[in-house]
């Protein structure tokens, strides 16, 4: 039986897992907290405390998820069970380690691939190239089948513009020039199982749709869609913003896909935040329920 052994079980893997679950997999989920454990097992993954012992999970799993992120020691998944995860990787059949599109760092609005040099300029972008070294590393010792998987930001259900739409917090910070790429949660789950169907040694792939836009261009759509009045645009130089805040626009590129649908013949069910919008009005409205993915 296939057994995926996901480390970090959290919004990207849990929208994959119902669909392994449904071809009779099992599925092992990590976490930090005996409450997310309870939320994890009925939703019909096995869960397991992040830290406990692992050699039994290890020795049933046939597949590896990663979506944990590095933290200010490195990759706390290495860290914790690189020497017990080596002999499963070398007879596991998929590895998939879910980075960012933030490792090529800053390109003036200028388009990337998966070819392109690694700059990463904010220290969240540093961290994952350092973690995609170590796991790269760790592949070249044991001959693990390891995938990387570069996702641009992330929403879906529960995590999308609406609820600060509503209520009156939404901001339209405009930059000029400033453009990011984005990717439905669904979207995310098709192309790891159409990874997981083709396994490639090695392969990278970034993970986002059709259509990179600015991020006031977004919440402007999340308006229309809401029939409420759009937010007034607040010029990026002047705006009130947290640091954290800030650093999000410290950098600004458009991220190519085409190797997720020449290669694993992944066709986007949201191309663009528009369409991934409404449809996730529709649903939060009852008007539709979560789809298949497609090939499934």
């Amino acid at each position: 039986m296939a057994v995926l052994l996901s480390f970090g079980h959290g919004f990207s893997a849990r929208a994959l897992a119902p669909v392994l679950i449904d071809r009779g997999w099992e599925v092992i989920g990590t976490t930090r907290s005996e409450e997310k454990a309870e939320a994890l097992r009925a939703q019909g993954v096995e869960p397991m405390l992040f830290g406990a012992p692992m050699e039994a999970a290890l020795g049933r799993a046939t597949h590896v998820l990663v979506s944990a992120a590095p933290d200010a020691e490195g990759d706390p998944v290495l860290r914790r069970y690189g020497p017990r995860l080596r002999e499963m990787l070398r007879r596991g059949e998929w590895v998939g380690y879910l980075s960012t599109t933030g490792v090529y760092g800053d390109h003036g609005g200028d388009w990337v691939d998966e070819e392109t040099p690694l700059t990463p300029s904010t220290a969240r972008g540093k961290a994952r190239v350092e973690a995609e070294a170590a796991w790269q590393a760790l592949a070249a010792e044991t001959g693990a089948a390891l995938h990387i998987f570069r996702l641009a930001g992330i929403y879906g259900p529960g995590r999308g513009p609406f609820s600060k739409v509503r209520a009156g917090t939404a901001r339209r910070i405009v930059k000029p020039g400033q453009v990011f790429s984005r990717i439905h949660v669904d979207d995310i789950a098709q192309a790891l199982l159409a990874s997981i169907d083709r396994p490639r040694a090695g392969a990278i792939y970034n993970l986002c749709d059709d259509d990179p836009a600015p991020p006031e261009d977004v919440i402007e759509e999340a308006a229309r869609l809401l029939g409420v009045p759009v937010p007034e645009a607040e010029d990026f130089e002047t705006a009130e913003m947290t640091p954290m805040a800030r650093s999000f626009y410290a950098e600004s590129k458009k991220v190519r896909n085409d190797r997720i649908k020449e290669e694993l013949g992944v066709r986007l069910i949201h191309p663009d935040y528009r369409s991934g919008l409404a449809a996730l009005l529709r649903q939060e409205r009852g008007e539709m329920t979560p789809g298949t993915l497609a090939g499934t």
